[in-house]
């Protein structure tokens, strides 16, 4: 990591792999994904008669002081990404395509992800008697917007070329909502881990389809460890001690599961890291990255760690009868001090420290090393 006396040398180092590649600073953030990274789709796509929670008070109090279509309290990891490299925060492809006559020349970036979507296409789900509540939006269909946009953000094969060279590319966090409904609607961990290898799949092919687009860096984030989850907690509830983690209050087969989809993410990554040598494919590893903070909250100023902040009662605060942004919810006076924000969804402070985990170290794989264009986040 270089130091400041050495602030003035014109030529730096981003990204160092395993394999040789060197990257400097980026053009472009581009970004596919779910709730952890949309930050104004759903809203925008949802119709008008149809309340999304993210569109309420208190969502955004804490850094926009408004709802922005982000759900938590404030920023996401992919703002904190975009700050910390000095991008302005990434728009929601919806907004940018009904504002293209003001936004393209200014464009830096834009987000796909989009709230409830899945990594397999809805009928995949559909066939095995599962709803998604939210969308039927997919990581295909976002993969599908950003091809039919490319022409936008670039008007000759060459500048694709050097468009898709020099633009980082955010894969979710995906593949959560795969099973978050499943086990929402009562599915049981047998029936659900038997997608893991069909969510994984789906990953995969979008990742090398970007890749034989022109792709060259890809960050590809694992899942979120569920079993902390309030959400989680609340739904699967029982009175078997041994079922939880003793230090953290976590369900173990839960965090288990996680690691497991993880697992075969990694090994997905192995594989294509072997096809595209020339790419540098980058493993976020969220899941360690946010057990640091449930297994020593106090380290990191956290009081609580699987309770909501914003919930509607019960031991977790979280009730999907009364969520957050409800009439009759309850919202704390702290949220930095919380992790869960509002049972399925992290505070801004734990997405915060998640974003430095992989900024500066070492929750990467390989790690991102600290050149100037990761100006690193700030702590306002």
């Amino acid at each position: 990591m270089a130091s400041s006396s050495n602030s003035f040398i014109c030529v730096i180092i981003l990204l160092i792999t395993s394999f040789g590649h060197v990257h400097g600073c980026y053009e472009s953030i581009i970004s596919f994904g779910d709730s952890l990274a949309d930050t104004g789709n759903l809203i925008r796509l949802s119709k008008s008669n149809k309340i999304v929670a993210s569109s309420v008070l208190p969502y955004g109090e804490t850094f926009f002081h408004h709802p922005t279509g982000r759900f938590s309290d404030g920023r996401l990891v992919i703002d904190f990404i975009a700050e910390g490299m000095g991008f302005p925060l990434v728009p929601p492809y919806v907004g940018v395509m009904k504002n293209m006559s003001r936004s393209k020349n200014s464009l830096r970036g834009v987000n796909f992800a989009v709230a409830g979507a899945t990594a397999v296409d809805i009928s995949y789900l559909e066939k095995r008697g599962i709803k998604n509540p939210a969308t039927n939006v997919s990581l295909g269909t976002q993969l599908e917007w950003f091809k039919q946009m490319l022409p936008i953000l670039c008007d000759s094969p060459t500048s694709c070329k050097e468009f898709l060279e020099n633009s980082l590319f955010l894969m979710g966090e995906i593949g959560g909502n795969d099973y978050n409904h499943p086990f929402s609607q009562g599915k049981s961990g047998e029936d659900v881990q038997s997608f893991v290898p069909a969510v994984i799949s789906a990953i995969g092919l979008a990742i090398n389809e970007l890749i034989e687009l022109g792709a060259q860096t890809l960050i590809v984030p694992g899942n979120l460890p569920i079993g902390c989850s309030a959400s989680y907690l609340t739904i699967f509830k029982n009175s078997n001690k041994k079922e939880y983690d003793d230090s953290t209050g976590c369900i173990n087969w839960l965090n288990d599961f996680a690691e497991y989809h993880n697992q075969l993410l990694q090994q997905e990554i192995h594989k294509l890291r072997e096809i595209h040598p020339h790419a540098n494919i980058i493993y976020a590893d969220y899941y360690n990255a946010a057990m640091q903070i449930y297994e020593s909250p106090k380290k990191f100023g956290f009081t609580s760690t699987i309770v909501a902040c914003c919930g509607g009662g019960g031991p977790y605060n979280y009730d999907s009868k009364r969520p957050c942004g409800s009439p009759s919810s309850n919202y704390c006076d702290t949220p930095s001090s919380y992790v869960s924000w509002d049972g399925v969804h992290l505070t801004e402070a734990a997405y915060k420290l998640i974003a430095k985990g992989l900024l500066q170290g070492p929750y990467t794989i390989p790690q991102m090393n600290n050149g100037l264009c990761n100006k690193g986040i700030s702590d306002q």
